[in-house]
């Protein structure tokens, strides 16, 4: 899965090591992954059954601060509304990539799950190494709530040099949403490491106002 392990490179690829990237969080941060989603797409009722599944290993004591949110698509889901203000209840923040269709979000409904209104959604445009707004990003001054950058972002993937040889490690830029968002989930887990005991209400935030205006954003 060339797209999840992008991202979680992005989140924790690990530092101070001369190989490949730095995550975010390039030392000592854990992440766990639930796949509902395959080359033949996926269900809202198995997004659901994900977002439940983090929910549950935080009620039973799993420290688990934000789940990472690279995928959209499909229409307004009232059950998955309620499983991301299951996770809210739990204090578990849900960061959420905007989407790469260039779509305003506050006037169409079709950037979910980063257009729910629940409290815990951090949803996440893209810019560039220049604080431009990425022409493939979605945006909304109302719905989306920060941009991170998601164009040309370098980090881990599996590679095979021939057809159903071994798979080996290596790295290669992608660009999307779903690149911006782990900048935010890592820095969500950073934050988080550096200010035990901060509720996830105080996490956003700080993250909210940490963010630098541009003329793009």
């Amino acid at each position: 899965d060339d797209h999840g392990t992008h991202v979680a490179g992005t989140i924790a690829g690990v530092g101070n090591n001369g190989t490949g990237v730095a995550g975010v969080c390039h030392s000592g941060v854990k992440l766990l992954g639930a796949k509902f989603l395959g080359s033949r797409g996926g269900t809202t009722a198995n997004a659901v059954r994900a977002v439940d599944y983090f929910t549950d290993l935080k009620n039973r004591g799993v420290n688990i601060v934000a789940t990472n949110n690279s995928w959209g698509g499909g229409g307004f889901s009232q059950a998955l509304a309620d499983a991301i203000e299951r996770a809210n209840q739990a204090g578990i923040l849900f960061v959420a990539a905007a989407g790469n269709d260039a779509f305003n979000c506050d006037t169409t409904s079709a950037c979910y799950p980063a257009e729910y209104g629940n409290s815990n959604i951090i949803a996440v445009a893209s810019i560039t190494s220049t604080g431009a707004m990425s022409s493939f990003s979605s945006y909304g001054a109302t719905t989306i709530d920060i941009g991170a950058p998601g164009s040309g972002i370098w980090s881990t993937v599996p590679t095979q040099a021939r057809r159903n040889g071994p798979i080996t490690s290596g790295y290669a830029s992608y660009n999307g949403t779903s690149m911006a968002t782990p900048h935010v989930a890592g820095a969500v887990a950073l934050y988080a490491a550096r200010n035990p005991g901060a509720s996830a209400a105080q996490i956003k935030t700080a993250i909210m106002n940490s963010a630098t205006p541009t003329t793009s954003l």
